[in-house]
Parts: structure tokens; C-alpha cells; sequence
């Protein structure tokens, strides 16, 4: 798509309304309404073979009637004549299609193959195409003034272009954004996406001057990969934005790993996004908090937060979200304090948060912000103000505002006032972004420094490639029936990989698992392999820390029974060394349907579905993000070391992260891979995986003939 392919959409000349209508109960008259109301810089043509003039403009029988070029087309239909409709579009020389008619994939086959036969005829004709089954678009540019939707609530101008993939949230999304006094520059609501998709949309975007952030409800992505490529490159000059529907665990694939169990589409969908630089929002309400703060703020150079306020309940709770996000308190410096001291009542507070007391004054707000800014310590800030009854919000905000603008700091305010304060704000300029709750302020700081942290970040790292032996790997997975390979070859698959394991031996029955435990050396670990044998220490295939033949001996004629009592039968015998001290972790692989292959790591070991302590990330990686990966674990402290033992070698870990995702991409037949537990220890030598499996099947090759 050419930059401004998109132009006769979002900045037409003339438009055509195919549909249009006197009722007033009709979409075809709402829209017609909303062109006229909102001041179209164009001319508007009404086509309907059964009205001479809709809305006192000239009606016109067919597009062919129509006198004059026309650059967009709006179809309002009903389904069966859509296709007819395009096709007259066409031959005019139409270039930007929106149907807004419904019946089309979301009703099923015969729908979709009326879909599937609009896109071809517009894609032979270089025709954008918007929907089918959308509510339409807007561009708030006063050289356009364009609402081509029947939204009832317009749109007012802003920085924020706004992609919508449902029709009905997309109204509920103008009314929030009217409610809360935001503005858009473009709103496009997609529908089926049949030609123009979100990645049209971002691209669309990413140049223009206007639109400062992009925003987006998604209920799917029709290319996931296409959209990383993208983002990657847009989020380096303006922040994209998402909801994301569609987060429970039941839309997530049944899958036997643990890292396919803990894996779902919400998990695959967010590990996307955190690797290419969008964020991400949990409610529309959400996306629109942290849009202002993207908007009206510049980046931070930190995390680390100031609080300044005039009552202490609101900053206690500002400062439990902050800590809860992950955002850091700042440390002020004693001249600050100084500072704040010779200013403030003695009954104020000047550690952080700064507590000013109610009786502070917009004056009292203007001057501790400037100290609190000025100070190196401090990132950015959250202003909360409770109204007294002797004070003025506007007054303090405003005066807020005055100095926050004179310093390259953002700075978020939390203002507990009544409604008509709020009204008075949403048409007041040069105000820093304005939140009922602390909560919400917080939230939007997070999201505000998580994006900064991304710009930060070098672009286009190299990604590390390792000496492996990957002809004997595709040989040995070559060789194995589709399903989970035997333990050996499991392990064998990790060293080829330079992954340390246990040192094992795989025996047949009791004799060779004696023979092994001696050769190995005692104590050992027994496992049992068997067909179908998965999660082994749930049926009792596992025991730990046999040190005698005795104690072996027992534990295969127990494990035996178990066996059987659980349905499986024993083909055969891991005994490995006894490994101890480290920090059990998992590595995993597992593969999405739509997004491909996914890796997994965190705390391992029986309990890791439990828990559920780690992190996603979708190869390929590189260095820096396959440390954050493993940095990014609830229990990182963990495996630094605490209460005096050793820490675990952490670019080893990372490292490790670094060759499976060389693996998965150089063997795409490996579906699933649990590593776990990885006894990670302080170094190399210590570390190594004591289990793993490794489900895959053979990928069918075609030639350029299909054969």
C-alpha cells in the first residue's frame, strides 16, 4: 500500500452516499444527516432510484447518473445489492469504498463467499475498501470535516487516530471519548477487514503529523506477524495503543505441556505486543487514560515517581498503585527537602510524597512542583488535590500546568472535585492530563514510562546465532514417529543445542537400571518411561535420591505397581544423577495456531502451573530482550541469591532462551518443549536440565509444483 492510498477514504473530495434515505429510523439517513451537520469540505451526491432529493440535496438513480467525479463511496444497501453497487463504484472511478451493509462473513459461509467476491472485485480494480458491516469513518481536519458514520455523538479534533474493529463499541467509543473531552484526528471503524486491515490503518498513520498516537480496539489480527513488522517500526516515532478482546483462558488451546497449559491466546497476544512496543490497555476507559498522559506529556527519562498532594489518604493510595505497577518512589534529595521545609507549614511532609496539608494554595502547589521537577531524583510526578473549601482546582491546575510545561518532565493530576469542575477541563487547553483516582493516574504513568523505557531501547539489535548441530537434530527428529520423543532423544536434541543435562542412562528393565546406577554412581534419581507418560509425578513415576541397590531395587518394583494402577506400562527406565542445591526453573516452547511459536520461562518444577511465575516472548530474540525475559519473573530476587546462597548464572539462562529460539525457528516441526526443572546453579557447570519433553511432527515440504 502506497502512503496515501488511503486518501480518498479519510480525505475525500466528493462522496457518494449509495443508500440513501428519507426515513428518518434509517442508517442511510443518519449518515447523510452526519455529513451535512458536521460541514463536509466537498460535495455529497445521495444515491437512490426511488428519491428525487434526500436531505434537499439532488438524488440521484445510479452512480453512472452522477455528473462529476466521485472519490469516495459510501454503500448502505441491503446485502444483495452491495455487490452490484461496488461494481457501479468501480466503473465510475471510484478509489475508497465503505460499505457499511452487514451479511457478510460474520453470518457464515454463504456470507463469506459474498465477502470473498466484493474483495476481488476491488483489489482487481486498485480500489480501499472499509468493511463490509463497520459503522464508518472520520476526519476531524477542519480541510475535511468529514463523519461519514451514524454514530450520534461527532467526534471533536485531537491528536489520537482511532481504529475500531467492532461498529457498536465503535459509538461507545466516540461517547467516552466526547464525555471525557478527547479528541481524534481519523476514526475508522474496520469491520470484516476484507481489504483494509489495522496494519492499513497503523501504516496510514505512522507519518502523519496530526496523529500523535494510534489507538485500537481489536477483536482479532488478520496477520500477526505482518503487525509486528510494523509496529516494531511505527512505535519508534509514536505510541500505539490497544484493547484487546477475547483474554479468557477458554478461547486458549487444549495442550498437554505445561507451557501449552499456561500458554493461551491472551498470553501469545501480549507477548506480541510487549516485543514490538504497543501497549496495551485492559478497558476502553483505560486506553483513553493512558492516551491523555501520551498526548500531553513528554517521555520520562526513569520510572521513578514524586507525589505531591494536600491530603494523605489519596497519596497512600497513589503510591500502592505506583509500587504495585512496578513504578519506583523517588528518592528526593536533603537539598530538596530543604527547600520544601522553608516553604511549607511545619505540619507538612516533605519526603515523598510531599504532603503540602489542605490549606495548600495554588501557589503552594506551583512552587513544591517546581522543587519537586528540578529535582535529579524524580522522573516524573502525580499532582493530587483534594478540593478545600477555600480552594480553586481550576486555579491549581492551571497553575500546575504553568510549570509543568516549562520542564521536559511529565506530570499527571489526580483531582477528587465535583462534575462541573471535570466539565470546565475538557475544553480548557495546555492542562496536564486530569484523573478522578490516584489508581488511574498510576496506571497511565506506568504505561507512560514502560513506552519511554521502549524508545530508549537500541533499535534493529543483532540477533545471536550459535554453532549448533542442527543436521543431526533434523535427523534425529527425522527418524522418530510424530508425538513425544523418547527421552533420549529428548536430551539428546538439548546437548546437539549446547543446553547442559543431567548426566542419565536409559535402561530396559531392573538389571540395566542397577548396571546404570552404579556406573552413574548413587544416589540417583529413577524415572519411568511409558507410552502416553507425561507429567510424570502425578501417577508416581518419579523418585528422588536413592542411594543403595536396595533402595533402587524397591523403588522399580513400587514403581512398577504404579505404573499399572494408573493404566500405563513401563518401557523402560531413566536413572539419572542426584543433582542438588540451584534454583529449579522451566524453559519452554509451545506453538499458536495464528502466531506461531512461542517461548516460555520462569520458576519450574511441579507447582510452575500453580504459580504460574513467567514470562513469554516470541522469537526471534535478541540479547537484550531475552534478558528481560528472564529478569522479568515475579521471582527474579529469587535466583539473584537471598539469604545468603548463591544466585544463578543469569546470562546462562538467558543464553539458553537465546538457543531454543534459534531451535524452534530452525525446526518448526517442534510443537512443544518443556525443559523442566533446569537446576540452575551460580555457573555453567552446575547448571543443567534434569527433565524434558518434546512434542513435534513432521512439517510436509511441497515443491513449486505442489508436489
Amino acid at each position: 500500500m502506497t502512503a496515501r492510498a488511503l486518501d480518498p477514504i479519510f480525505s475525500p473530495r466528493s462522496i457518494a452516499v449509495v443508500g440513501a434515505s428519507r426515513r428518518r429510523d434509517s442508517i442511510g439517513f443518519a449518515l447523510l444527516h452526519n455529513l451535512l451537520v458536521n460541514e463536509f469540505n466537498g460535495a455529497i451526491y445521495p444515491v437512490n432510484p426511488h428519491a428525487e432529493s434526500v436531505h434537499s440535496l439532488k438524488c440521484y438513480p445510479a452512480m453512472a447518473a452522477i455528473p462529476d467525479p466521485v472519490d469516495l463511496a459510501m454503500i448502505l444497501v441491503p446485502k444483495h445489492l452491495v455487490q452490484g453497487a461496488v461494481e457501479e463504484c468501480v466503473a465510475k472511478g471510484v478509489k475508497g469504498l465503505v460499505v457499511i451493509t452487514a451479511g457478510f462473513s460474520e453470518t457464515g459461509e454463504e456470507g463469506a463467499a459474498r465477502e470473498r467476491k466484493l474483495r476481488e472485485t476491488v483489489r482487481a480494480a486498485g480500489v480501499r475498501m472499509i468493511g463490509p458491516n463497520c459503522m464508518g469513518v472520520i476526519n476531524t481536519s477542519s480541510d475535511v470535516s468529514l463523519n461519514a458514520t451514524f454514530a450520534p455523538t461527532p467526534a471533536r479534533p485531537g491528536a489520537i487516530g482511532f481504529v475500531s474493529q467492532s461498529g457498536a463499541l465503535g459509538v461507545a467509543i466516540l461517547n467516552v471519548a466526547q464525555d471525557l473531552g478527547i479528541g481524534l484526528t481519523q476514526f475508522a471503524s474496520m469491520g470484516n477487514k476484507a481489504d483494509v486491515s489495522g496494519n492499513d490503518l497503523i501504516e496510514y498513520w505512522e507519518d502523519d503529523p496530526a496523529t500523535r498516537v494510534i489507538a485500537m480496539y481489536l477483536e482479532s489480527f488478520g496477520n500477526p506477524r505482518r503487525f509486528t513488522e510494523i509496529a516494531k517500526r511505527v512505535t519508534r516515532k509514536k505510541p500505539v495503543l490497544i484493547v484487546k478482546s477475547g483474554r479468557t483462558a477458554e478461547g486458549a488451546r487444549a495442550a498437554s505441556s505445561h507451557t501449552g497449559a499456561i500458554a493461551g491466546t491472551d498470553v501469545t497476544v501480549s507477548a506480541f505486543l510487549d516485543q514490538c512496543g504497543v501497549l496495551r490497555a485492559n478497558t476502553i476507559e483505560e486506553l483513553f487514560d493512558v492516551a491523555r498522559a501520551l498526548v500531553r506529556c513528554p517521555l520520562p527519562a526513569g520510572d521513578r515517581v514524586a507525589i505531591v498532594t494536600n491530603a494523605g489518604g489519596p497519596a497512600i493510595m497513589a503510591t500502592d498503585a505506583c509500587v504495585n505497577l512496578g513504578l519506583r518512589m523517588a528518592e528526593l534529595s536533603e537539598g530538596t527537602r530543604a527547600g520544601l521545609r522553608a516553604a511549607l507549614p511545619p505540619e507538612a511532609s516533605v519526603a515523598n510524597p510531599v504532603d503540602m496539608i489542605a490549606s495548600a494554595t495554588a501557589q503552594d502547589y506551583a512552587r513544591t512542583l517546581a522543587a519537586v521537577l528540578d529535582d535529579p531524583g524524580a522522573d516524573l510526578a502525580m499532582v493530587i488535590n483534594v478540593t478545600a473549601l477555600l480552594s480553586n482546582p481550576i486555579d491549581i491546575i492551571e497553575a500546575v500546568g504553568e510549570v509543568a510545561r516549562d520542564r521536559a518532565k511529565p506530570v499527571l493530576a489526580v483531582v477528587m472535585a465535583t462534575d462541573e469542575f471535570y466539565e470546565a477541563v475538557k475544553t480548557a487547553r495546555d492542562l496536564p492530563p486530569v484523573y478522578r483516582f490516584p489508581e488511574s493516574a498510576a496506571r497511565a504513568m506506568f504505561l507512560l514510562s514502560r513506552y519511554a523505557a521502549w524508545r530508549r531501547r537500541p533499535a534493529d539489535a543483532p540477533i545471536p546465532r550459535f554453532e549448533t548441530a542442527d543436521d543431526q537434530v533434523a535427523a534425529i527428529l527425522d527418524a522418530a514417529p510424530d508425538g513425544y520423543l523418547d527421552p533420549g532423544a529428548v536430551f539428546r536434541v538439548l546437548e546437539l543445542y549446547g543446553i547442559p543435562v543431567i548426566r542419565q542412562r536409559l535402561a530396559a528393565g531392573r538389571e540395566e537400571a542397577l548396571a546404570a546406577a552404579r556406573e552413574i554412581g548413587f544416589p540417583v534419581v529413577l524415572k519411568a518411561v511409558a507410552p502416553g507418560l507425561v507429567h510424570k509425578s502425578d501417577v508416581g513415576a518419579v523418585r528422588i535420591d536413592l542411594r543403595s541397590e536396595a533402595e533402587l531395587a524397591r523403588a522399580l518394583a513400587e514403581m512398577e505397581g504404579a505404573l499399572a494402577r494408573a493404566g500405563f506400562a513401563a518401557e523402560g527406565y531413566l536413572v539419572q544423577e542426584m543433582a542438588r542445591g540451584g534454583h529449579e526453573v522451566i524453559f519452554g516452547i509451545t506453538t499458536d495456531p495464528r502466531f506461531g511459536p512461542l517461548l516460555m520461562f520462569g520458576l519450574g518444577g511441579k507447582y510452575v502451573e500453580v504459580f504460574q511465575d513467567v514470562r513469554f516472548a516470541v522469537p526471534p530474540l535478541d540479547a537484550l530482550e531475552a534478558r528481560e525475559v528472564v529478569r522479568g519473573i515475579r521471582g527474579f530476587k529469587l535466583l539473584e541469591g537471598v539469604r545468603g546462597e548463591p544466585g544463578a548464572d543469569l546470562d546462562l539462562l538467558a543464553e539458553i532462551l537465546l538457543r531454543l529460539s534459534q531451535l524452534v525457528q530452525r525446526h518448526p516441526g517442534i510443537r512443544e518443549l518443556d525443559v523442566n526443572p533446569f537446576l540452575a546453579g551460580p555457573d555453567r557447570e552446575s547448571a543443567r536440565a534434569l527433565d524434558a519433553r518434546l512434542l513435534h511432527e513432521k512439517i510436509v515440504r511441497t515443491d513449486s509444483k505442489g508436489g
